[in-house]
């Protein structure tokens, strides 16, 4: 599995949030904070941050079928929040419908929508992108 940067790979990122119904209509035009796992010339993962202040946004996390439950996910996660940590992010949110369980596994907690800062809930995932019924939970970064 080969991580990379996902500027070049956004018709595929598209064709896959697509296919898992997931939201593509407010993707950020670069998506230079956002990466993709690749298996050859295949993307088979993708993940992006929104970057607001000292807070992000986790966006459009997908694993194609047939590479779930491979790692390719957790592998996504940590490059990711890698990167966070490297912006100086202190927290990174995010909105999920299906995988509550998954992040907190990876030490996100459930928190209200009303916990969440102003400039996170001003993005568009917040505001329009994600239903009203999308749990919502953060992790805490351990910048050192």
């Amino acid at each position: 599995m080969n991580l990379q940067k996902a500027e070049n790979y956004r018709e595929q990122i598209i064709a896959l949030l697509s296919a898992e119904k997931l939201p593509v209509d407010d993707l950020p035009e670069t998506l230079e904070n956002f990466i993709v796992a690749l298996d050859g010339d295949e993307v088979t993962g993708a993940i992006g941050l929104e970057i607001y202040g000292d807070y992000a946004l986790l966006r459009s996390m997908v694993v194609t079928p047939p590479y779930r439950n491979k790692g390719v996910a957790g592998e996504l996660l940590q490059q990711l929040e890698t990167i966070a940590n490297t912006q100086s992010i202190k927290e990174i949110y995010l909105l999920t419908e299906t995988a509550p369980d998954y992040f907190t596994g990876k030490d996100y907690q459930t928190i209200t929508r009303a916990d969440v800062p102003a400039e996170v809930q001003q993005s568009s995932e917040f505001s329009y992108a994600c239903p009203q019924t999308a749990i919502v939970m953060k992790k805490i970064l351990n910048l050192s």
